[in-house]
């Protein structure tokens, strides 16, 4: 095991992380909240003297393998989140150190679970910088680093492509340019210029501007933090339109918007996952908006509400217009369906991923097949191109080791809580697959205080397992990887 490359990263994670607060000064500035300064300059100074340490370890090798990836990736978030979590215990906003990680872990892997009862108590900065953790996870912190720091041997794979390997959400994950870094800039590139977009639009449609930037920050990076206790409820139908919208790109996997700028507008849109996932938000919102629009007012708030929900459960983003905990039976088993499956891999998205999912029904297909006709060979193809069958075996497995730290999480948590079952099987899946709201008393109208300390601690893990996709905190936590030293 390279410890000492491991180490590198870390003070990179850190320094950038400290570089990225700096900006909640300016807004604490702006607004003349003197009283949370020092809590961000305290955090900076710590983030730039560890992180410093840790860059300046002697390096006798910068080569990295698969495991160091993992490791690398599995520490950098949590001790991202631990020291992004400091500025509101030191303001006093969130005291607890306990609370102010969970809290961070959301914003970070992009969740939006809170346990807040009322935001609109934190400073305009805190806001902010709660809300600039949805960005900064959304597309990825190594991903971030890969696009401005060299790597060595990241032209043709290395240690480039291990950590985009262990950080990308997705089944595969791969080079759209020659070189990495030039992948990692393209994506980055894509994500700041949508980003502005929607800040634009939000604006000049009569949002206050800091709404609409922290409000695209979360829309982005697919997370869900708000900056009022109604979530999106109390803005415009036409912001609620934007940002119904912005969730459902922001869902799409990255790469097909390098195909429409390289004008390969054919691959683009006979893209496989694109047209599942497409399909699954239509019919979705029409299920949901029949079934509801009985309880409305008026047709076109109703579809609008069923569309904003449906964008923003399977997006895994978490913003609301409407408390869906209300709604029938049918609506609600929809929506924890679509939580489940989730976005498009290679988009800021959580769940388990639409390409996942095809793969699986292939799959499953195959096998009925085989069944009936043990001797024909049938091969599962994705956009015309063949899998592996090392694909295909992750995958599965994948959705294996998904369910049994699901079950095995929800069994702990009625062991500590004793919540009804409704509470506890979707507080678990709205962490594990980085949603925000779940049901019940974790509802859009709800959130996650109730909890004990060791039950968010929990939660926080499934919420890192969820964004990471599981195999990075295992190894993390598995000593059989740290006893030989040698890279394999």
């Amino acid at each position: 095991m390279n410890f000492r490359v491991i180490a590198k990263y870390m003070g990179n994670i850190l320094m950038l992380e400290g570089a990225f607060m700096l900006p909640a000064i300016f807004v604490a500035l702006i607004y003349k909240e003197f009283s949370s300064i020092p809590a961000f300059a305290i955090t900076i100074l710590l983030c730039l003297v560890t992180g410093f340490v840790f860059y300046k370890t002697k390096q006798t090798n910068r080569g990295i393998y698969a495991k160091e990836a993992y490791i690398s990736v599995a520490l950098g978030w949590i001790i991202l989140s631990l020291f992004g979590s400091l500025p509101f215990v030191i303001s006093g906003y969130i005291p607890n150190l306990v609370d102010a990680f969970f809290e961070t872990v959301s914003g970070f892997t992009t969740t939006g679970s809170s346990i807040l009862e009322n935001v609109e108590l934190l400073s305009n900065s805190m806001l902010y910088w709660r809300s600039f953790t949805h960005w900064l996870g959304g597309m990825g912190v190594l991903v971030f680093l890969m696009a401005i720091v060299p790597m060595s041997n990241t032209k043709g794979g290395g240690e480039g492509l291990a950590l985009m390997r262990a950080e990308s959400p997705g089944p595969s994950v791969g080079k759209m340019t020659p070189t990495l870094r030039e992948t990692a800039r393209i994506l980055y590139l894509i994500y700041v210029v949508m980003t502005i977009i929607e800040i634009i639009l939000l604006f000049v449609t009569g949002m206050p501007l800091f709404d609409s930037i922290v409000l695209s920050f979360g829309t982005a990076g697919t997370g869900g933090f708000g900056v009022r206790v109604d979530s999106i409820d109390g803005y415009s139908y036409i912001s609620q339109a934007i940002i119904a919208v912005f969730m459902m790109l922001f869902g799409i996997n990255f790469s097909i918007y390098y195909l429409v700028l390289m004008k390969d507008f054919k691959s683009a849109i006979k893209n496989e996952e694109l047209k599942v996932y497409l399909g699954v938000i239509a019919i979705a919102t029409l299920l949901i908006f029949f079934n509801v629009k009985g309880s409305y007012d008026s047709s076109g708030v109703a579809l609008l509400d069923s569309y904003f929900s449906v964008s923003s459960i399977i997006t895994t983003t978490g913003y609301a217009t409407a408390n869906f905990d209300l709604w029938p039976q049918l609506s609600r088993f929809i929506l924890v369906a679509i939580m489940i499956c989730g976005a498009s891999a290679g988009s800021t998205g959580g769940g388990v991923k639409v390409s996942r999912m095809i793969i699986m029904a292939k799959a499953i297909k195959r096998e009925i097949i085989s069944v009936i006709s043990p001797r024909k060979v049938k091969t599962i193809t994705m956009d015309g191109k063949p899998i592996s069958e090392v694909v295909i075996k992750n995958t599965l497995t994948y959705f294996c080791v998904y369910w049994f730290i699901a079950i095995g999480s929800m069994f702990l948590l009625t062991v500590l809580e004793g919540f009804n079952t409704e509470v506890t099987v979707t507080a678990v899946m709205a962490c594990i697959n980085n949603i925000g709201p779940g049901l019940d008393m974790v509802g859009p109208a709800g959130n996650f205080s109730m909890f004990s300390p060791l039950s968010k601690i929990i939660l926080s893990l499934n919420m890192l397992i969820g964004r990471l996709e599981i195999w990075p905190m295992l190894l993390l936590f598995t000593p059989s990887v740290y006893k030989n030293a040698s890279r394999k």
